[in-house]
């Protein structure tokens, strides 16, 4: 069936986008499970632990869809999984050490990064309104983390956490573009079933040597950090495969918000004028983004 025969929410670009947005409440909400750990687990663990959920989940359901467990792309899927991973460990270290709103918001200026890495590797074209999306969503980030340069908020964020964040984004950006340029191929859940292949052999070193043991709801935050993620990545996936790199991580900026609302309600961080203000322009890159239907 033609595609401008099918009613909207049909339409791939609106099906892209859904899968876009259910990936960015499931990624926050699995931020809430790995702030709720407090540090008590070490990142490693925590990745670990998703990666062996993810891959017990993705493999029933390869085995339930008969999926070929053999990709025709062995070095970019293999790509793909080390760029997650250390995505990944990156984000999980920010999330333990800052602000839920503030870790989410230097992660998610990896769209910046996509639009640049989808250009140079992919050869999309960058069009004026997703450059606008992408300006918009990153001046929105700035108001929401509130740096001291703006005369307004406390600033002074630890180094350390900020550049791990800034180093997830920017390996976030080069997994999805692998992502990107895999979906047009590959199954979504093979593309899935490398990153805990590569997570595994990746942190097992790490948590045999600085691993502890889980106690009580431990366990519970731990297996919401491996469904939530799964299905974020699923989303995602499904996401990527219908909408252009740049476009679809621009949709992906409205996971502000929602680490803005989980901050608020779960560990008391306030919201000020500023980050409302960071809020709407980042929701309004989203709609720049979807309207933008050639770009």
């Amino acid at each position: 069936m033609d595609e401008q025969t099918l009613a909207w929410w049909q339409r791939k670009e609106i099906q892209g986008a859904r899968a876009l947005v259910l990936s960015s409440l499931s990624f926050s909400l699995m931020t809430v499970c790995v702030k709720k750990l407090g540090g008590r687990i070490p990142v490693s663990e925590i990745v670990l632990v998703r990666s062996l959920v993810s891959i017990a989940l993705t493999g029933t359901a390869m085995l339930h869809g008969r999926v070929n467990p053999y990709g025709s792309n062995l070095p970019l899927l293999l790509l793909r999984g080390i760029c997650g991973s250390i995505a990944l460990l990156c984000f999980f270290e920010a999330i333990t050490a800052l602000p839920l709103a503030s870790a989410t918001v230097l992660q998610y200026t990896y769209p910046t990064f996509t639009a640049g890495a989808a250009w140079l590797l992919l050869g999309e074209r960058l069009r004026r309104r997703i450059g606008i999306a992408v300006v918009l969503g990153w001046i929105g980030v700035v108001l929401v983390i509130q740096p001291e340069w703006l005369g307004v908020g406390t600033g002074g964020l630890a180094v350390q956490p900020v550049m791990a964040a800034l180093g997830g984004a920017m390996f976030t950006a080069l997994a999805y573009v692998c992502v990107r340029h895999l979906s047009a191929k590959e199954h979504p859940l093979l593309i899935i079933l490398y990153f805990p292949l590569v997570s595994i052999p990746l942190t097992l070193p790490m948590v045999m040597q600085n691993g502890a043991w889980p106690l009580g709801l431990d366990w519970v935050w731990l297996l919401g950090v491996g469904v939530l993620t799964q299905l974020g990545q699923i989303w995602v996936t499904k996401g990527l495969s219908y909408l252009p790199a740049a476009k679809a991580t621009s949709l992906n900026y409205v996971q502000v918000l929602f680490a803005a609302s989980w901050g608020w309600i779960w560990f008391n961080e306030s919201i000020t004028a500023f980050t409302c203000m960071g809020a709407a322009l980042v929701l309004g890159a989203s709609f720049i983004s979807l309207s933008s239907r050639r770009a």
